[in-house]
Order: structure tokens, then C-alpha cells, then sequence
């Protein structure tokens, strides 16, 4: 007997998520939503988080037609109460590291995911307490010479040449990298999906095909 899969469509352009969801055996595709991350309504950083990846989640399920799990997911960094995004240029991410370097951040990750046939969704917030390492402004420079840190929230990774100027997290490491694997799990439960129906043999280390909507 075949075992029909759902379809799985991650709403996000980021390598670090597809990476980690084929790891875990899944085999989405992948849409970008084109949302516009500076139009939003919530206030706190939390929220701002759970707010761009529901728009997201329902940008891209509304391109499509059959019964495909969206999944929209957003990051952002909390340091003294201020919302810390994607940095706008090389100037701003080496600010944010000054700003940092030798303290503990929150780093919220938003999820949404929508079943399309059934019109159905969950969402939820993973948060993780991430605890830099006092770097000096050499390594700063160099590190915002690369320009790794332009395109992450909170201007910095655990998965790329970042991980060095990370001491240690408190929570979910999968939420650092833009998706937390046990909420996820979680929200695909809600909505009546086995995680183990998600997983594609022979999926991890593959490539999935991109498309920009």
C-alpha cells in the first residue's frame, strides 16, 4: 500500500531551514513569500516574530491549490527590550555586534503552519537564550567583512562562521538557526498530521526545488 505524503512548502528563502528540515527527513519545496518584513503591527519582539511568519505561511498558501502543508517561519532578536531584525548594512551589523558582544540576547522564532485543503492552521513561538562571546572589534570587522551577518536576524549564525562568537544557548538550538524541530512537530500534530507521514527516504543532504513567487 502507498502511503500518500503531504506535500511540505517552506514559505522562506533560508538555506539554514531547508538545510535542517532535510536533515530531519523532510522534502519541501520551497516558495518565497515576498513579504514585506517592515510592515508590521505587533509591538513586542515575540510577536513580530509569530506575526511575519503567519503572513508569510499565508502569502504562499494562498498560491496554492491542492492539500500542501505550508510553513512559514520568521526570527527575531531581543536585546534590551529592542527588536534586533536584519541588519540594513555592514555599519548597523557591526553596531549590533558592539552592542552584544559579551551579553545574552532572546532570540524569538515564530512558526505558522497552514494545511490548505482543509483550511486549517497552527501556530506557535519558540524562544532560545543565546549568550555571545566577547569578541574584540578586530573579529567584528572581519566577521561583518564576510557579510554572513547581512543577512540573518540579530546579525549573527551558529551554523556558519558565527558559531565561534556563540558561548552557549539555553533552549531549542534548531530555533537559532530559524526553526525549532519539536514545536514544529507539535503544530503539524495539532492539525492532524503524524510527523513520521512528513519523512521522504532519502531526503537528507538532497536538494529541493526553489521557486520565487
Amino acid at each position: 500500500m502507498t502511503v500518500q505524503h503531504p506535500r511540505l512548502v517552506l514559505a522562506s528563502a533560508s538555506p539554514a531551514r531547508l538545510k535542517t528540515l532535510r536533515a530531519a527527513g523532510l522534502d519541501p519545496s520551497v516558495v518565497v513569500s515576498g513579504v514585506d518584513e517592515t510592515r508590521v503591527t505587533a509591538s513586542d519582539p515575540a510577536g513580530i516574530a509569530l506575526e511575519l511568519a503567519q503572513r508569510k505561511a499565508e502569502a504562499v498558501a494562498g498560491q496554492m491549490q491542492h492539500s500542501e502543508l505550508v510553513v512559514g517561519c520568521d526570527s527575531v532578536l531581543e536585546l534590551d527590550g529592542q527588536v534586533c531584525g536584519k541588519p540594513a548594512d555592514a555599519a548597523e551589523a557591526a553596531a549590533r555586534w558592539r552592542a552584544m558582544r559579551g551579553r545574552s540576547g532572546e532570540l524569538h522564532t515564530g512558526h505558522c503552519v497552514i494545511d490548505v485543503g482543509r483550511r486549517s492552521r497552527a501556530s506557535g513561538t519558540e524562544s532560545t537564550t543565546v549568550h555571545f562571546a566577547d569578541v574584540t572589534d578586530a573579529e567584528i570587522e572581519a566577521y561583518v567583512g564576510t557579510g554572513e551577518p547581512l543577512h540573518v536576524a540579530g546579525a549573527f549564525t551558529i551554523d556558519g562562521l558565527g558559531g565561534a562568537f556563540v558561548e552557549r544557548i539555553e533552549g531549542d538550538p534548531h530555533t537559532v538557526v530559524g526553526i525549532s524541530l519539536p514545536l514544529l512537530r507539535r503544530l503539524v500534530g495539532e492539525l492532524g498530521v503524524p510527523w513520521t507521514d512528513l519523512w521522504v527516504v532519502g531526503s537528507a543532504g538532497g536538494d529541493a526545488a526553489v521557486r520565487r513567487s
